[in-house]
């Protein structure tokens, strides 16, 4: 999963974070199945009596999941985590827009040392449900992080350069190096 912009639109989509440590993700598994460590077992694809050991570890024996089943064991609750509150989230970022706070190389394709080169540049500024929704259908079918700072570099330099009153609209906008982002409602 892309990281850099799934970690954004966790921070929007969730009003509680999805539990770090893998003791937390087995309790909420649990929660969510009515405490029936056959369930979870049924679901993780491991016995019932290594999930039971699992959650209530003694000393001497395997206490903890092993690395290979921590992986599925977080995206199962990544999965499940707050389904109504996500849907809820998601509908209304995609039929209003986000905010975008991040710093990007902005500029246009002009010659060496020009004053219009790409820079580093802060940008904070509204995207439209469409381009919220392109977001959300890239994440969905697993794209690649470049594909998505196309995404992102094309909304908001029509944003930070057309749209605003910085320059005037020249034809080619080279946006690239997205460092960082947070997306809100």
């Amino acid at each position: 999963m892309v990281r850099a912009i799934g970690d954004g639109l966790e921070l929007l989509l969730y009003t509680r974070p999805v539990p770090e440590a893998t003791a937390d993700q087995l309790k909420a598994l649990l929660r969510w199945e009515r405490g029936s460590t056959r369930q979870v077992a049924a679901v993780l694809g491991v016995s019932q009596r290594t999930v039971q050991r699992w959650v209530t570890p003694k000393t001497g024996s395997q206490g903890r999941p092993s690395p290979r089943h921590e992986p599925k064991i977080a995206e199962l609750v990544r999965a499940r985590w707050q389904p109504l509150i996500r849907a809820r989230r998601r509908a209304a970022a995609e039929a209003g827009g986000v905010v975008v706070h991040t710093r990007a190389r902005f500029g246009f394709k002009a010659g060496g040392g020009s004053s219009v080169d790409p820079r580093l540049r802060r940008v904070t500024g509204p995207l439209n449900g469409a381009v919220t929704q392109q977001i959300f259908a890239a994440l969905d079918a697993g794209v690649s992080e470049e594909q998505h700072e196309l995404i992102l570099g094309s909304a908001l330099g029509h944003l930070y350069f057309r749209e605003a009153e910085h320059f005037l609209a020249f034809v080619g906008i080279a946006a690239a190096l997205i460092c960082h982002r947070r997306l809100t409602k």
